[in-house]
């Protein structure tokens, strides 16, 4: 596994946050019926346990609401086949929601039920299985018409709470739970299954084998206690092998088991269920070759079931694209599973795509290996399986089938992972471990990634080392998605000593050394530490040009880096020529429509935006998003972000006729590919709000931005970056409309946490209070106001330099400020001082210089030197005329200024 880049090419977005309240509205019923989850098929030889079905019915649906019942038994009694003929039923009578639900742990039933939430279409493509899964829950539960019954089992469930958790709260759902623990029945109406009755038994044998014996049938099924499990492997074999029931007895007796089991002092399993799984077995194997093989791997995976596609490596017979090669060791596999079937030593699911072998038969098997040796090699056999299985994953797919394929690697290398514990876990599992943590961070799912990441993170420092290059691996992924979710923290320090551990086992000029430099880089630049960012990407670039060359795509990443923390540090004049350098050889070596390329030229945009030259960027910005559409799609996350850059350049110009619909469309695409509360709908329906705001439909744009907030609130929490600015926009929103009362205290609540979550000096602290100084301002309180902008300014000059845009927006507050106190004498030098600042940083011409001289005009008008302040005025006017329009918002203030200045 390679170490993961984090912050490589980041799709610039217009402003950031986006947050929405979800109603749950009457749900309509599919219009066809939905079975999801591997429900068992009928086995040969069912023997429908008629009675208990019906009290299964009767329990279930006797409160007319959500009811639960537990099945519960001892192992092999048929509690999974019970609530399977129960499943089977629910089918036939067209039920529209079937769903089986593994739920022997907590990751088992998110991950189910975020099946069924994709089946029933609300689970978006970024959804982490948690939230899909509550969507699941919150449709069942919404379902209450007489039309939309439904039906979910939970299989095999261990913990009474865990479950709990997860049922429908209210509705016409039923809910059977299938479970050893007795527990369930402190809470839920129990169905005890037992074994067979003799009746059963007798009739289960004869329909099974075909053979009219019941004296014998029934000394058979004394023998093995009457349990279904047992039954099932006898029966299968005197069919298979044309036997009666006498001769298998004799080779039942004449079958040892001490040669294959360790003796212990009492016999763990049912009345002869040991013999007569290993009798079946060993038939079994000598029926084919490598069948063994196949039986013992399956007796190490997961006993929730194995898909098909998985034991042949991840090889679909049915893609034509398969070599003729691969194709005949598929069906030598399935082959082998359809012998496995007929001897009931598995069973497949009712749709074929997964076989399923009883937990009393993996132990069995399991039990046997141990005693020959044979458990070590069977668990690398297994490994094996699930590396070729791996190999064939998408990298970085967000598609459906890539998301089913990494849940399936996790729930079998879970599996192996509990068997392996105890006996010491091998490294090649932790790397398949590895592999699964960085797949859920790669799909946003982190509430499951960062915990596995620790855990393989703590297991790998214990069997290979600290200074293992697995391990540096493993610190490198934990801090990325520490830095994902939004916890520098904790990010830093190990992105810090991961980079400390790669120089001194690899050297300075390693790839992986410098990949680890970057993701450091990175996290500096996140933080707001563009003093440590900025060298450490220089030193990175440099590396890369003398190790890789100019050209190759890792030191193309680089100078886009590089020239990102530029253009954050207000440095545009080393940024924008950075820019243009990485966008030509992009353009060279991968031509113009990769998808690098166009990440560069959205990139080159926004720069030019920044530095106020909308005549380079708009155009830029549309040839970016025409080429997305062709190369990517209408829909692709990356042409929606296209989309969202471009109108927030409109918004920019002052043209909010364009821009305000290609808010509203980018939009609507974003609720639908991505759903309502993804973080990045969320950006979209906060942008919008922003341009609402700017045309000063503040009607529109308030209750947008409140609700923005609470989704923000509740899928990133309180002290997210986005949140906080989506409560300080809020905050603005507020003020714009005049309503101190509300604004004041946001800003205030805003600035208390940026100070906790960031830190005094970081970027959105210092606007945050920025901004609280103007609303006291706005609140005639300049003697909180001006000490609140002087300490601003201070902060600012230490953190971003005396030249930086947001210093120098911070000195023109700070003189405004002396200005509306009266204060002329500080306020003229003041914005004398930063309009020079602007000059030199940002040119003549550039927006905020053209606001800057305007601000100066009005200081000298206020002082009443209209000798200064009219040529002045009338300079700027020119300006904003020829660059930014005659409907510019600042064309428009200058006018007016100039304006009042002759009346």
């Amino acid at each position: 596994m390679t170490d993961t880049t984090v912050g490589r090419d980041l799709f610039q977005i217009a402003h950031v946050a986006g947050n929405l309240t979800i109603t749950q509205a009457e749900p309509r019923p599919p219009a066809e019926q939905i079975v999801e989850g591997d429900i068992p098929a009928q086995p040969p030889g069912f023997q429908l346990r008629e009675e208990l079905l019906q009290r299964l019915h009767a329990q279930v649906g006797a409160a007319g609401t959500a009811v639960v019942s537990a099945v519960t038994g001892t192992p092999g009694v048929g509690k999974t086949l019970l609530a399977a003929s129960y499943a089977w039923a629910c089918q036939q009578a067209g039920w529209p929601v079937v769903a089986w639900v593994a739920a022997e742990s907590n990751d088992q039933i998110t991950t189910g039920l975020a099946g069924l939430a994709h089946r029933l279409g609300l689970r978006a493509l970024d959804d982490d299985a948690t939230t899909a899964a509550g969507k699941a829950k919150a449709w069942l539960s919404a379902r209450s018409a007489a039309g939309q019954v439904g039906l979910v089992v939970f299989d095999n469930a261990t913990d009474v709470d865990q479950v709990a958790a997860w049922c429908p709260a209210t509705g016409a759902v039923r809910v059977v739970i299938t479970s050893r623990n007795r527990a369930f029945h402190q809470r839920y109406a129990p169905i005890e299954v037992d074994t067979f009755t003799p009746t059963q038994a007798a009739r289960f044998l004869a329909e099974r084998t075909g053979l009219e014996d019941p004296a014998e049938a029934d000394a058979l099924a004394k023998e093995l206690g009457y349990l279904p499990l047992a039954l099932a492997q006898a029966a299968a074999l005197i069919a298979r092998r044309r036997l009666n029931y006498t001769a298998y007895r004799r080779l039942l007796t004449a079958f040892w088991l001490s040669d294959y089991l360790p003796r212990v002092p009492h016999d763990p399993y049912p009345a002869g269920t040991a013999q007569a799984i290993l009798l079946s077995v060993v038939q079994a194997e000598q029926a084919l070759d490598g069948i063994g093989d196949l039986l013992r791997v399956l007796a190490v995976l997961s006993p929730v079931g194995v898909p098909v596609v998985l034991l042949t490596g991840g090889i679909d017979p049915g893609d034509s694209e398969v070599p003729v090669a691969d194709l005949s060791a598929v069906t030598i596999v399935q082959e082998s599973l359809a012998t496995l079937a007929d001897t009931s030593l598995i069973s497949f699911s009712e749709d074929g795509s997964a076989v399923v072998m009883h937990r009393l038969i993996q132990r069995v098997i399991r039990e046997r290996s141990a005693y020959d040796g044979d458990l070590p090699a069977t668990i690398d056999q297994a490994i094996e399986v699930l590396e070729a299985f791996n190999n064939r994953i998408p990298g970085g797919a967000h598609t459906w089938s890539a998301r089913t394929a990494v849940e399936t690697l996790l729930e079998q290398t879970d599996a192996l992972h509990t068997l392996t514990t105890t006996t010491g876990i091998p490294p090649r599992l932790l790397a398949l471990r590895a592999w699964c943590g960085q797949y859920l961070t790669d799909l946003a799912d982190l509430s499951r990634a960062i915990p596995l990441l620790i855990a393989t993170l703590t297991e790998r420092e214990r069997v290979l080392g600290n200074d293992h290059l697995d391990t540096l691996t493993s610190r490198n992924n934990l801090a990325g998605a520490y830095l994902a979710a939004g916890d520098l923290g904790r990010a830093i320090p190990l992105f810090e000593t991961t980079l400390t551990q790669y120089e001194r086992a690899l050297g300075n000029d390693h790839p992986d050394t410098l990949t680890s430099r970057n993701n450091l880089a990175y996290a500096y630049q996140a933080a707001g530490d563009l003093g440590r960012a900025i060298p450490l990407y220089e030193t990175t670039l440099t590396q890369y040009e003398r190790a890789l060359g100019n050209d190759h795509p890792d030191t193309l990443t680089s100078r886009n880096n590089l020239a990102g923390a530029y253009q954050a540090a207000g440095d545009l004049r080393q940024a924008i020529p950075l820019y243009e350098t990485t966008l030509s050889q992009r353009e060279r070596a991968l031509g113009n429509d990769h998808p690098d390329t166009l990440t560069s030229r959205n990139n080159l945009a926004y720069a030019y935006q920044v530095a106020g030259d909308l005549r380079r960027a708009i155009p830029l910005y549309e040839t970016t998003l025409t080429q997305c559409e062709q190369v990517l799609g209408n829909d692709h996350p990356d042409t929606l972000a296209s989309r969202d850059n471009l109108a927030y350049a409109y918004q920019v110009a002052g043209d909010l006729g364009r821009a305000i619909p290609l808010f509203e469309t980018t939009l609507t695409q974003r609720e639908r590919v991505l759903g309502n509360d993804h973080p990045h709908t969320l950006t979209s329906r906060y942008n919008l709000a922003g341009a609402y705001e700017t045309t000063g439909d503040l009607g529109q744009a308030i209750p947008l931005f409140e609700t923005t907030l609470t989704q923000y609130e509740r899928v990133l929490g309180d002290d997210h970056p986005h949140t906080l600015t989506s409560r300080h926009s809020l905050a603005g929103a507020y003020l714009a409309a005049g309503d101190l009362g509300q604004a004041i205290p946001l800003y205030e609540t805003t600035l208390t946490q940026c100070e906790r979550a960031l830190g005094d000096d970081h970027p959105h602290t210092l606007t945050s209070r920025n901004n609280l100084a103007y609303a006291y301002q706005r609140a005639g309180e300049q003697g909180r106001a001006i000490p609140l902008y002087e300490t601003t300014l201070t902060r600012y000059e230490r953190a971003l330099g005396n030249d930086h845009p947001d210093t120098l927006a911070s000195r023109d507050n700070l003189a405004y400020a002396y200005q509306v106190a009266g204060d002329l004498r500080r306020a003229i030098p003041l914005f004398e001082t930063t309009l020079t600042q602007r000059e030199r940083v940002l040119g003549n011409d550039h927006p905020d210089t053209l606001a800057s001289r305007n601000n100066l005009a009005s200081a000298y008008q206020a002082a009443g030197d209209l000798g200064q302040a009219i040529p002045l005025y009338e300079k700027t006017l020119t300006q904003c005329e020829q660059l930014l329009g005659n409907d510019h918002p600042i064309t428009k203030t200058v006018r007016d200024n100039l304006h009042m200045t002759r009346t």
